[in-house]
């Protein structure tokens, strides 16, 4: 099957999930980062925050790609000899997708997270307050529960985008299932047979991500009931 490519490009895919994964993880914790920052009372984080947000998201994806991998790549080999270190540093392509990524999509995070907990009503942190719990007790017992609920249909849109978006860290030479097509379709030169089992793979990992998210999305509103226009 596919020329003998078969087992290569799906070693590619697992490579693929474990990148999405892992700046997902990334992505999470900035974009919680980011988005206490924004609605933080002290001016200077939140024009941080705002900076943040807007430049990564006024800024094309492969372009941050390319700026952080090589530009990063530049920055510690000139950093590097000033701490006693003369050999040439080689980036990890794998660790560079995971930071790049999640960095992207933490400033897009920020974003969903930031409006999920403007819709929290203010007395529910102030009832927790007022029952005698800390402010983390009140962000980790009642207001962190609501936002996972309000943020979710935000949050897939980003998965399902960040999912995707895997695909341009193979021009740094991380070799997932997008490296393993385009090296398999220019030793066959078939690349509509690849690209297109890529394609089809891609389909796949998003319209399980979706029925996963789907349920967790129900979960988190059994008991809520909306109300009827």
């Amino acid at each position: 099957m596919l020329n003998g490519y078969g087992a290569t490009i799906v070693e590619g895919a697992w490579l693929t999930l474990t990148l999405a994964l892992s700046s997902m993880a990334v992505a999470i914790l900035l974009g919680l980062i980011g988005a206490a920052f924004r609605l933080s009372p002290v001016r200077w984080l939140a024009l941080l925050g705002e900076a943040y947000a807007t430049v990564i998201r006024g800024i094309p994806d492969l372009v941050l790609i390319l700026l952080i991998f090589y530009g990063g790549q530049d920055l510690v080999n000139r950093v590097a000899p000033l701490l006693g270190y003369d050999d040439y540093i080689d980036l990890n392509p794998f660790a560079s997708g995971v930071f790049t990524l999640g960095f992207i999509f933490g400033a897009y995070l920020s974003e969903t997270f930031r409006g999920a907990f403007m819709a929290i009503p203010r007395g529910q942190g102030e009832a927790g307050a007022a029952y005698g719990m800390s402010g983390l007790q009140v962000f980790f017992r009642i207001l962190v529960p609501q936002m996972i609920r309000l943020a979710i249909p935000g949050f897939t849109n980003n998965w399902l985008v960040l999912t995707k978006a895997t695909a341009l860290i193979s021009v740094v030479g991380l070799q997932d299932m997008m490296f393993k097509a385009k090296n398999a379709a220019d030793a066959t030169r078939e690349p509509f047979t690849f690209y297109l089992a890529v394609a089809a793979l891609y389909l796949v990992l998003t319209s399980v991500s979706l029925l996963a998210l789907r349920y967790l999305e129900k979960r988190y509103s059994a008991g809520i009931k909306t109300a009827e226009l």
